[in-house]
């Protein structure tokens, strides 16, 4: 029976999001953090055309959530446990088996054991049964934002993430791609190197390269001559224009320009990446961090990549002080 991820840009039948919920964590920025996933769930319960399932966490979680979203059609409030928001991570990635949609569950260990948060090891088995889908359990650590899918079996990923001796101790390139073929339906693996400096995901993927469209992949221009990520970006479009598809089809790169440097509240490097978009059925919503410029010109190139749905961008800055961004807090639930 044939087993595939579809690609991003296949057509959805919900969009989940992960809705911050615990004030311990977020301290200050928990309001601000709870306003930008709201207008996030509005974008895609409108023009991005998804029927949104966020999920909440707690009471107060709930309550926060009623009050910025309650009213709007097309979102629904899931109540659920979760140790925070990352969902990309700690759900399930949705694979296409046969007719069915499945949901592929994988162990998690806190990113390498840097955050083991109560609660993060079930949001995969609470989405998969809140979706009615059968959940398929596999014996190894992964993190979804660690892969990117072409809907024809190739899997995009890095070298620092994915091999990291934090993750599965021993694992060599050959095995990590005979569990991805097993567990996913993986064709063929592009290896990429490192991915952003001071990321504590060891190196996702969905901060550095993104499929676009079959056999087109989008990575980062440096942007300022202070970019802390200027040679990673290079050497990434570098490695991607050797490679080849699953399909044999040799990779086009297109270059979208990165925030730039972007530091936090004590001036250390922090890894805001416009790559972090989130494809949903009518739209495409980018992240942005202050840099009017710089998101512009990006949300132009993204433009160019997706004629045919509206490109947005929105504040992620308060998002960005958990570490992560919209595609970090989303995962999507694709149509049979």
């Amino acid at each position: 029976m044939s087993l595939t991820v579809p690609s991003e840009w296949s057509t959805h039948s919900a969009m989940w999001i992960g809705f911050p919920s615990h004030a311990e964590l977020w301290q200050e920025d928990l309001a601000p953090a709870q306003q930008e996933v709201a207008d996030l769930a509005r974008v895609l319960a409108g023009p991005g055309e998804e029927r949104v399932r966020l999920l909440v966490c707690g009471e107060d979680g709930h309550a926060a959530a009623r009050a910025l979203v309650g009213d709007v059609s097309g979102v629904e409030l899931v109540r659920g446990r979760f140790g925070d928001v990352w969902l990309r991570d700690t759900g399930p990635i949705f694979a296409q088996l046969g007719e069915a949609i499945v949901g592929q569950a994988f162990r998690f260990n806190g990113w390498g054991g840097k955050y083991c948060l109560e609660g993060d090891e079930i949001v995969a088995e609470q989405i998969a049964s809140a979706s009615g889908v059968r959940q398929l359990t596999n014996d190894f650590v992964l993190e979804g934002g660690a892969l990117d899918h072409d809907g024809f079996g190739t899997v995009l990923t890095t070298r620092q993430c994915l091999l990291n001796p934090n993750r599965n101790p021993g694992w060599t390139e050959a095995v990590a791609e005979a569990a991805l073929a097993t567990a996913l339906g993986a064709r063929k693996v592009l290896w990429l190197g490192n991915g952003l400096a001071n990321d504590h995901t060891d190196g996702h993927v969905d901060n550095l390269a993104r499929f676009v469209a079959p056999g087109v992949v989008a990575c980062p221009v440096a942007t300022g001559r202070d970019d802390p990520n200027a040679e990673i970006y290079a050497e990434t479009a570098r490695t991607l224009s050797h490679l080849r598809d699953s399909r044999g089809v040799a990779l086009q790169v297109a270059r979208i320009p990165s925030p730039g440097r972007v530091e936090d509240e004590d001036g250390k490097v922090v890894p805001a990446s416009h790559m972090n978009f989130l494809v949903a059925n009518g739209a495409v919503i980018m992240p942005t961090y202050g840099d009017t410029d710089a998101s512009a010109i990006a949300l132009e190139a993204l433009a160019d990549l997706f004629p045919e749905r509206k490109v947005i961008g929105l504040p992620s800055r308060a998002l960005l002080t958990g570490g992560g961004s919209f595609h970090c807090i989303s995962q999507q639930e694709p149509a049979p």
